[in-house]
């Protein structure tokens, strides 16, 4: 074989893995949510979500818990980030438990965070057994909507701050340490050379992060169906329901492609707005 051809073989098992598993996937997903039950082309998928009872409330649980979970754990991912790389030793331990996190599924994190708000979960035996409740008390259900949700956000900050942490930490160990000598010989201080220096050239890996973060966001489902169920409907809880319990593929195309227009519509806000302009790249 023509040595010029080697690269073509070498990546052929993964293009085919991205047809198969990917785009062949995709494009059926578009077919499905155009193509009505009876054959025909049109739009009535859609206009069977849009007149759901559970489309808005699901849509609107689904945004909030992006703009609550996603800035709280860039927050916190880029004080981690600072902490760790300022480290002179056990930098790879701290980086090592702070990401544990990341080995526990969506299933798995909702599992153990139920066992801790179930009525005879974990808080309420701790609580009873100071004295603080005099029985057990029914944290998740659909009385206490506010509870559920931020069973839901501290559960998701838990579980996926650590995908921020691995990326800002790779972001900053890249940024040349003579910026931070210059910026301290001009006198900045540890707050002017955040926002002065760090900030602006983790530009790239803050669009990763946060691009990464916010889909995952928009595809939670394991962890809201543990701990909040029917009682706080989301976009890919909604997709679940359409394909498995209510047999329309149709209808469930449709609400994937919704989650895939948001999913496009925050990408290119964050590429627009962290922009990295040409003269400005490391």
């Amino acid at each position: 074989m023509n040595k010029k051809y080697y690269p073509y073989v070498l990546i052929a098992p993964s293009v085919l893995f991205l047809l198969v598993f990917f785009v062949y996937p995709f494009i059926e997903v578009f077919v499905q949510a155009f193509t009505s039950s009876d054959g025909h082309v049109g739009l009535s998928n859609f206009e069977n979500i849009f007149t759901d009872y559970n489309f808005l409330p699901s849509l609107k649980n689904t945004l909030l818990l992006a703009l609550v979970v996603v800035p709280v754990q860039l927050c916190m991912a880029v004080g981690m980030s600072l902490m760790i790389s300022k480290m002179k030793k056990g930098r790879d331990t701290v980086l090592y438990i702070l990401t544990i996190p990341l080995g526990v599924s969506d299933l798995a994190a909702g599992i153990i965070w139920l066992a801790i708000l179930d009525q005879n979960g974990f808080l309420n035996s701790f609580l009873f057994s100071i004295g603080v409740i005099d029985q057990p008390e029914s944290w998740l259900n659909y009385q206490n909507p506010i509870i559920i949700f931020t069973a839901v956000v501290v559960a998701e900050i838990w579980r996926a701050t650590a995908i921020l942490l691995v990326i800002l930490v790779s972001g900053i160990g890249l940024i040349p340490k003579e910026y931070y000598e210059a910026a301290e010989i001009f006198g900045a201080n540890s707050w002017v050379r955040l926002w002065k220096v760090t900030l602006p050239l983790l530009r790239p890996s803050l669009q990763t992060a946060l691009i990464l973060r916010t889909l995952l966001a928009f595809e939670v489902f394991a962890v809201v169906m543990l701990l909040g169920g029917s009682n706080m409907p989301v976009l890919m809880g909604e997709t679940f329901n359409w394909a498995f319990n209510y047999q329309d593929a149709g209808a469930a195309s449709a609400y994937a492609v919704v989650i895939l227009a948001l999913s496009i519509v925050f990408t290119l806000f964050y590429l627009r707005v962290l922009r990295v302009p040409k003269g400005a790249r490391i």
